[in-house]
């Protein structure tokens, strides 16, 4: 869009049907001394920002790439609000700031209803159903990108003085999952598009790009894995929350706590903690249950179930999928039934739980420190047991980039003409996703895509 803007012929490669990837399920991108901040009184120093992110990645992130993404992040909002997006507001998300601008439609509603067709009626040209298979550096400095027809199968070769990749990272390769961060794909469930399987990254690699910073999915802590469904149906149900999204009770495959609960509240945090373990279940009895039905949940799952939401279809959810016999549910009367039913040696989980529960009546946590609100007992049946698998939303990084989004290669060398945004670049993160600052993946995706088109612009000139 940027780039139909300034007066490039643009044409935009999309493999799928439609385009957007993972960033059509998006809610909301980071900002700070936005509009809508400023009308509601919020303030967020720019340097606060960078001093938590960089020391969050363990100083692995590019403070450059941080300090230009931050100082731009307001006009990033203004812009896309210019375009014609509607924002819904700003607020945080769990016990972090309030830079999440929630657009209205989700991401789709941004990339459908107004930055393609904008971008379109602009003379911008989108082919669908066409894959990008090969780079070829040219010797007059073009870069020549081989593509493939998925219609025809025919492939046809285009010469461009630029390209941008932003494929979206590598989550649904699975290949790549296990050597590369590396992660246990058999416990991980991507929650995406299905279309971030490294393409852009290895057509990089193969004309000598830099491989680096792949160590990073962007886990969200606790899942529920339905084998009859495709997993980003999950993401809605009150169910799966309860289960996965709760500062409660988890055990591990003896029957023992390992963690204090709290973890959930930082996303990626619980994710690493389940990772931890070899399996890890998560424990609610009815009162809870109810508790959540009436008054609310303690944590939701970004805006499909809301924090504080009264979980008004828990139970109906829950009684379905007991009736439908779904493997990632366990229901029983008594605890020694419950550990029975999950493989889970009975003597060590009525242990833990008569020890949970002591710590509940005496409102203190001696083994982790939980706070007292959340140590709800687990002595009202039925009880449930839930297992959970990893969420995951996406990968970040791969390419190793320079603050204008231009890819290096392995001496460091600019490669003229590429560049990299969104999910392909390197530099924001460590080897764990910072959701104290929620919004920052997609706002980062927007940004380093005009940030790239800006520098073009210097570069052809």
């Amino acid at each position: 869009m940027t780039a139909v803007q300034d007066g490039h012929r643009v044409l935009l490669l999309e493999k799928g049907k439609t385009t957007g990837g993972s960033s059509n399920y998006t809610e909301g991108l980071f900002a700070i001394n936005s509009y809508l901040q400023k009308a509601k009184g919020i303030k967020i120093k720019a340097t606060d920002v960078l001093s938590e992110e960089v020391n969050y990645s363990k100083y692995k992130a590019d403070s450059r790439i941080w300090r230009d993404y931050i100082n731009n992040s307001a006009e990033n909002v203004q812009w896309l609000h210019d375009q014609g997006v509607e924002f819904e507001g700003v607020q945080a998300m769990g016990a972090g700031e309030a830079t999440w601008h929630i657009y209205k439609g989700m991401g789709h509603g941004v990339i459908h209803d107004v930055l393609q067709p904008k971008s379109e009626q602009l003379g911008g040209e989108v082919l669908t159903l066409t894959r990008a298979i090969k780079l070829t550096r040219q010797a007059d400095g073009q870069v020549r990108v081989t593509l493939r027809d998925h219609r025809t199968g025919d492939k046809h070769d285009v010469t461009a003085r630029a390209v941008v990749l932003a494929a979206g990272g590598y989550l649904n390769n699975a290949k790549m999952i296990a050597t590369e961060p590396p992660y246990d794909e058999t416990r991980l469930v991507p929650v995406s598009s299905g279309k971030g399987t490294g393409d852009g990254l290895r057509m990089a690699w193969n004309i000598g790009a830099q491989k680096y910073g792949t160590g990073m999915a962007m886990l969200f802590g606790g899942y529920l894995r339905d084998e009859d469904e495709p997993s980003y149906k999950m993401m809605a149900s009150q169910m799966n929350t309860a289960a996965g999204q709760q500062p409660l009770l988890w055990v591990n495959q003896d029957g023992e706590r390992f963690v204090n609960e709290e973890v959930v509240y930082n996303f990626s945090l619980a994710g690493n903690a389940l990772y931890t373990q070899s399996q890890v279940y998560s424990i609610l009895d009815q009162a809870v249950i109810d508790k959540m039905a009436t008054t609310g949940n303690f944590m939701g799952l970004g805006i499909y179930v809301k924090w504080g939401q009264k979980m008004d279809q828990l139970q109906d959810e829950l009684d379905r999928a007991v009736a439908a016999k779904k493997s990632f549910i366990f229901k029983a009367d008594t605890i020694e039934d419950l550990a029975r039913q999950m493989g889970l040696p009975v003597e060590k989980l009525t242990a833990t739980i008569q020890r949970y529960n002591r710590f509940a009546d005496q409102g203190s946590d001696d083994d982790f420190g939980k706070d007292p609100k959340y140590l709800q007992k687990v002595a009202q049946g039925p009880f449930y047991g839930f297992h959970l698998n990893i969420g995951a939303f996406c990968t970040m990084g791969g390419l190793k980039v320079t603050p204008a989004n231009e890819v290096l290669n392995d001496h460091a060398h600019v490669i003229s003409g590429l560049y990299a945004a969104g999910n392909d670049a390197s530099g924001l993160v460590g080897d764990t996703y910072g959701p104290n600052m929620p919004g920052t993946c997609v706002g980062y995706a927007f940004y380093s895509g005009r940030n790239a088109d800006h520098h073009i612009n210097d570069y052809l000139k």
